[in-house]
């Protein structure tokens, strides 16, 4: 419960400092990409540093750079299925959760990582 209510401070603290952040920068499209994410996973880092130690906030790192990079590549070929395929979103979306599925385990893989 304590560690609930540690990520839920620091997560506030950090999302409040990002938006002030987004909020100064131009144009206004960046509020967005210093949103939530940046400041939950700083959060999720300083809390598994704390209580794991730095080893196993490296391994968690990796596994959200993995990620990120994952749904980037999710994210384009989302848009191609879109555009090009003119799909409607949801096949779109559902089928393309295979493509970041793959793409997350292999570079979980590639680095090493357990999945």
């Amino acid at each position: 419960m304590t560690e609930y209510l540690i990520r839920f401070v620091v997560g506030g603290v950090v999302v409040s400092a990002f938006a002030m952040l987004g909020d100064v920068l131009r144009p206004k499209s960046f509020a967005g990409l210093f949103g939530a994410a940046p400041s939950v996973a700083l959060a999720t880092l300083g809390i598994a540093i704390y209580q794991h130690g730095v080893d196993y906030a490296v391994l968690q790192s990796h596994a959200m750079m993995a990620g990120a990079l994952a749904l980037a590549i999710y994210s384009v070929v989302v848009c191609q299925l879109l555009i090009r395929a003119r799909l409607r979103a949801l096949p779109a979306t559902l089928l393309t959760l295979v493509v970041w599925l793959a793409v997350a385990v292999g570079l979980l893989k590639l680095a090493g990582g357990a999945t």
